[in-house]
C-alpha cells in the first residue's frame, strides 16, 4: 500500500471513531454508488417510492479515472446499507477501504461480478499505455518484475455497463439486493426494475436492428475506447487512439496517421469520441479527412446540467442508437 493510502486510512480511522455504527438497516434505504451508471440504475429501481437515499460519489463533470475518495466519501460508504461500485483499475482504492470497515454493516456490490468480463485489448493502430513514455522508470520497473519472475496478468475491461444486455443483468441484481435489504418495498422495486429492463431490451433490439442492416460493421474512436462490451455484444470492429482506461492524452504520430488512413480507406462517415472529452484527436482526424465528429456516450459521467435535468442511461443510449446508425452507414 502506498504512503498516500496509509495516511488516508489513518485519517479515516480517526474519523470513524466519531461516527456511531449501526447494525440496523436505515430507513430510508441508504445507497452509495461510485459513478453514474449504477446511480441511474438504482434511481430507476427506487422510482417514486421515497424509500431510498441515494448518493453518487463522482461529481457531475468530473473525470472518472482520476477520482479519489474524500474522507466524507468514505464516511458515506461506511454508513450506507448498500455500496455499489464497478471494480477494476479505477476502483483499486475500494478493497483497501472496505477491509478497514470492520465495524460497518454496509453491503458492497461489485458490478464486474454480475456479468461475464472481457480483458482490455490493444487493437491495431492503438497506442498502448506508456508506449511513448520518456525516461527509464517504466523500463526499470519492467526489469525488476522480470527478475522477480512476476508475470503481469491481463487487465479486465471495467466498462461492463456499456452493453444494454449487461445493464439489464445489473438492474436485476441490484433489484434483488435492494429488495433483500428493504423487504417492505420489494414489490415496488421489482415493478420499477422490470419497467427499466423493458427499456434496456428495447435498446438492445434497436442496436441489433441497426447493425444487422448496416453497410459496415466498423466504427472509429479518436479517443479512449470504453465500448469493448458494446462492440462485443453487437459484433462490431473498432479502431481507437487509446484503450478504455488509458491515462495517455497525446497519441503518437503513428496512431493518428493510422486512424486517418483507416477513415479514408474504409470510407468511415463519422469519427466518434466519448463524453467529457477534449476530442482533440477526433478533431485532428476530421480536419485531415473532412469527416465530421460526433459524441458517443460511454455513460461514465454526465455534465452538471445533464444531471440537473435528470438525464438517464437510457437517454444517452438512445442518442447512441441514432449516432450508430449514422456511423455504420
Amino acid at each position: 500500500m502506498t504512503r498516500h493510502w496509509i495516511c488516508l486510512l489513518l485519517v479515516f480511522a480517526l474519523l470513524f471513531t466519531a461516527v456511531p455504527a449501526s447494525a440496523e438497516t436505515a430507513s430510508p434505504l441508504t445507497v452509495v454508488a461510485t459513478i453514474f451508471p449504477q446511480y441511474d440504475f438504482v434511481r430507476a429501481i427506487a422510482g417514486d417510492t421515497g424509500a431510498v437515499n441515494l448518493t453518487m460519489l463522482l461529481k457531475p463533470g468530473a473525470e472518472t479515472h482520476s477520482y479519489e475518495p474524500t474522507p466524507q466519501d468514505i464516511i458515506a460508504i461506511r454508513n450506507a446499507d448498500l455500496f455499489v461500485y464497478v471494480g477494476g483499475e479505477s476502483d483499486a482504492w475500494v478493497e483497501d477501504i472496505l477491509s478497514s470497515m470492520t465495524d460497518s454493516a454496509v453491503k458492497p456490490l461489485r458490478l464486474m461480478d454480475m456479468v461475464p468480463t472481457l480483458t482490455e485489448e490493444t487493437v491495431e493502430g492503438m497506442q498502448a499505455e506508456h508506449e511513448h513514455e520518456e525516461g527509464e522508470e517504466a523500463h526499470e520497473e519492467g526489469e525488476e518484475a522480470h527478475e522477480e519472475g512476476e508475470e503481469e496478468a491481463p487487465e479486465l475491461d471495467e466498462h461492463v455497463w456499456t452493453s444494454p444486455v449487461n445493464a439489464a443483468a445489473m438492474v436485476d441484481a441490484l433489484c434483488h439486493e435492494m429488495s433483500a435489504l428493504d423487504e417492505a418495498h420489494a414489490a415496488a422495486y421489482r415493478a420499477n426494475a422490470d419497467l427499466y429492463i423493458e427499456k434496456l431490451r428495447a435498446l438492445d433490439e434497436g442496436f441489433r436492428a441497426v447493425v444487422d442492416t448496416a453497410k459496415r460493421k466498423e466504427f472509429i474512436f479518436g479517443d479512449r475506447f470504453a465500448q469493448r462490451y458494446f462492440a462485443a455484444e453487437y459484433g462490431l470492429t473498432y479502431y481507437a487512439a487509446f484503450p478504455g482506461c488509458s491515462t495517455e492524452t497525446e497519441p503518437s504520430a503513428q496512431t493518428v496517421a493510422f486512424l486517418i488512413r483507416k477513415v479514408r480507406e474504409d470510407g468511415v462517415p463519422l469519427v466518434l469520441y466519448p463524453e467529457l472529452s477534449t476530442h482533440k484527436v477526433a478533431d485532428a482526424i476530421s480536419e485531415e479527412t473532412g469527416v465530421p465528429t460526433h459524441i458517443f456516450y460511454a455513460c461514465h459521467n454526465l455534465t452538471a446540467d445533464e444531471f440537473a435535468a435528470g438525464k438517464t442511461y437510457v437517454d444517452f443510449m438512445t442518442e447512441n442508437l441514432a449516432t450508430l446508425k449514422e456511423a455504420l452507414n
